[in-house]
């Protein structure tokens, strides 16, 4: 089982929803947060660049074009998923709609560490229950 943190933005490259740090990192640049709020998540940030593997690859050759992958957190990934429903629940109480996605399948894994894949997509991800 994996499990994906999404906002309502699309992401440009992969048409769908943007993850939970692109979200993060736009609610920080915005700068409406509380001081407290705002290193709370400036905690957590700093705690997944400490703790979370920045993946090798988020693309693929499709033909003459490039695939994006989306990240997926593994469903053993314990406290990667805490501190991300935390995250989610700062995000939230600032106005920006945080949905999780549970799925089996991910489609083509292009990158995988023991806590996330990266997948592009092979079904629309915007849709799934």
């Amino acid at each position: 089982m994996f499990l994906r943190f999404v906002s309502w933005e699309v992401h440009r490259e992969a048409r769908v929803y943007a993850g939970i740090f692109c979200a993060a990192y736009r609610l920080r640049r915005a700068r409406r947060l509380s001081r407290y709020e705002r290193r709370a998540l400036a905690d957590l940030l700093d705690w997944f660049d400490e703790n979370l593997e920045t993946p090798e690859r988020f693309a693929m050759p499709a033909g003459k074009r490039w695939k994006h992958g989306v990240c997926w957190f593994k469903h053993a990934a314990g406290e990667h998923l805490a501190r991300a429903h935390q995250m989610a629940s700062i995000l939230e109480d600032n106005g920006v709609y945080i949905r999780m996605f549970k799925a089996k399948r991910v489609g083509t894994v292009i990158y995988e560490d023991k806590i996330q894949v990266v997948a592009v997509p092979s079904y629309d991800l915007n849709h799934q229950r």
